[in-house]
């Protein structure tokens, strides 16, 4: 894939800036000549909840995901190919466990419908058949487990070209994955919450390289990096204080990564804003950062780029002011993306039956104020109490695709609300990837993957050693969406 042409993007910025979202159908977002389209769904599928991975233990599901474009083909009118799902730190209930982090690999075969149609009952949620095919347990640079466990305060201190790492009290490197980039010679980016940082790991599993994020998003606690989630494991105290004093809140990691189509730069975004810039809040926490990374030189990535990203607001379930932070990108170019962000606390699972906001979003950032290297890396907020800096200029956001929309929703036998049961979307919705519909006569047309994260909620759970059932009594499915998108420019 290469870029989205200039002047697209010149347009994409005017259009945000002249007309308002409500002026477009809700399927579509005119860019003055060009127009990216929402055709719907086109497929579901599902993975029981209780599926075991190559090592016995419970699935999860996708905190990201990536497809592999080179053995992505068609045959007639099924496709094929292989896909990569990032489970996080395992199952938690009461605090983190020695989960050792891990990479599944699927096997997908994925008969779509015609966009508009609805298929039979017998094939609602059957059209993404997935297939697990492999697991691989992701290793420190010594070849050493890693761990899901909290990192408390321990520090693995830098060395060689290893910045310091989280370190679990058990002298595992502690990791929260939360995206992952798949790249041609088979390594893999993945980004994490604890760090928040930026791993790069062999097609082997073998942590090579890492990269820290700005010094303002470092979690810092009594003047020292801390990378504590207050999520202690086992026997473990708690942090002192529970927060960061200024950094990455807890669990507002690295959420989303991508590469850009043309393979030149890696776009990483903060799930919210960091404690100095509101995210000391979850109603002031809009403002969040987008890091752009020269990617030339994969174990050496070099920040270029950084901007403020105002993420979508709402009306909550009582009638106050919230923000969806965002839990996952797919790059366009190095100047735009799309953004899943989402609420939480409702959805199949959980005492909270509807969701209020679930959007993908177009975010542009050709006009914002880049950042890189300036005081606002450092010591200097973004927004002191959530209010931007008056020399800020953010990313421009419109919306593209609602998740919740229960027209879209009910041809597939899904709906979002009451009832509760196992056809409503879970809370969380995390992951992304692009793919080809490789169509001679829609040759911008591309199907949109997007996947949940289970949480790893089972009746029939198996993780570190113990059988468990999740609180609730509910078996939340991994499931697959996928929307069938029109963008142009990005060809191959």
């Amino acid at each position: 894939m290469r870029h989205l042409p200039s002047i697209l993007l010149r347009l994409l910025a005017t259009s945000m800036a002249i007309f308002p979202a409500a002026a477009f159908a809700d399927n579509s977002v005119a860019i003055s000549g060009a127009t990216l389209v929402n055709k719907g769904l086109v497929g579901v599928g599902r993975i029981p909840a209780n599926q075991r991975d190559k090592f016995g233990e419970t699935f999860g599901s996708g905190s990201g995901m990536a497809m592999n474009p080179a053995d992505w083909s068609r045959d007639g009118n099924s496709y094929k190919g292989t896909m990569l799902l990032l489970p996080d730190r395992g199952y938690n209930v009461a605090g983190t466990t020695d989960y050792r982090p891990r990479l599944n690999m699927l096997s997908i075969r994925f008969t779509p419908v015609a966009p508009g149609a609805t298929p039979s009952a017998d094939k609602q949620q059957s059209g993404v058949e997935a297939a697990l095919t492999d697991t691989l347990l992701l290793v420190d640079d010594k070849g050493a487990d890693t761990t899901g466990l909290d990192p408390q305060s321990d520090v693995r201190a830098a060395a060689g070209d290893f910045p310091m790492l989280p370190q679990a009290a058990n002298g595992k490197i502690s990791l929260d994955n939360e995206a992952i980039v798949r790249l041609a010679d088979g390594t893999m980016f993945i980004s994490d919450e604890y760090g928040p940082n930026i791993y790069r790991f062999s097609a082997e599993g073998r942590m090579i390289s890492a990269t820290q994020p700005p010094a303002a998003l470092v979690p810092m606690r009594h003047g020292k990096a801390n990378f504590s989630s207050n999520n202690p494991g086992p026997g473990a105290q708690a942090p002192d204080p529970k927060d960061p004093d200024t950094g990455r809140q807890n669990n507002q990691g690295l959420e989303g990564m991508a590469l850009t189509p043309d393979g030149k730069f890696l776009i990483a975004v903060l799930q919210s804003a960091a404690r100095q810039d509101g995210g000391d809040s979850s109603s002031t926490r809009q403002n969040t950062r987008a890091l752009v990374y020269d990617a030339a030189d994969p174990a050496h990535l070099k920040l270029v780029h950084e901007y403020v990203v105002p993420l979508p607001v709402f009306t909550n379930a009582k009638g106050k002011k919230a923000v969806a932070a965002q839990s996952e990108i797919v790059a366009l170019s190095d100047k735009a993306f799309l953004m899943l962000a989402r609420d939480s606390g409702n959805g199949y699972g959980l005492d909270g039956d509807t969701s209020l906001y679930r959007n993908i979003t177009v975010v542009d950032t050709s006009a914002a104020t880049d950042i890189a290297g300036s005081g606002f890396d450092a010591d200097k907020a973004v927004a002191p109490k959530g209010v931007l800096d008056p020399s800020i200029t953010p990313a421009k956001l419109t919306p593209f695709i609602d998740i919740n929309d229960n027209a879209n929703l009910s041809r597939f036998g899904l709906h979002n609300g009451a009832p509760n049961d196992r056809n409503n979307l879970s809370e969380k919705w995390e992951a992304m990837a692009l793919v080809s519909v490789l169509d001679p006569k829609l040759p911008d047309d591309y199907f949109l993957f997007v996947g949940n994260d289970n949480d790893f909620l089972t009746q029939d759970g198996f993780q570190v050693g113990a059988s468990y059932k999740a609180e609730g009594g509910a078996d939340v499915d991994t499931m697959f969406q996928v929307f069938q998108v029109t963008i142009p420019g990005l060809h191959k």
